[in-house]
């Protein structure tokens, strides 16, 4: 993953993260491309995002490929 798109994606999150309208939102990350040789982990999308430092939500990543629908039954169905 492009660093430009990770530092952009880590602004967004805090920045979003202080909104008090989301003060109790739980975030949910899509791990997107397991499909593909290469791509990031979740341990590493978490690392890339920082998101050992959120202490206030909860969280969790999911590993998914879109195009194989691998993963986001997972994703939805943590979300209720």
């Amino acid at each position: 993953m492009c660093p430009g798109i990770i530092h952009a994606i880590i602004f967004c999150f805090f920045s979003l993260f202080q909104e008090e309208e989301l003060g109790g939102a739980v975030l949910v990350v899509l791990a997107n491309k397991q499909d593909i040789e290469g791509s990031m982990t979740p341990a590493e999308v978490a690392n890339a995002l920082g998101l050992s430092s959120i202490k206030n939500r909860k969280y969790q990543i999911f590993k998914t490929s879109a195009t194989k629908g691998i993963g986001l039954d997972e994703a939805m169905e943590w979300l209720v």
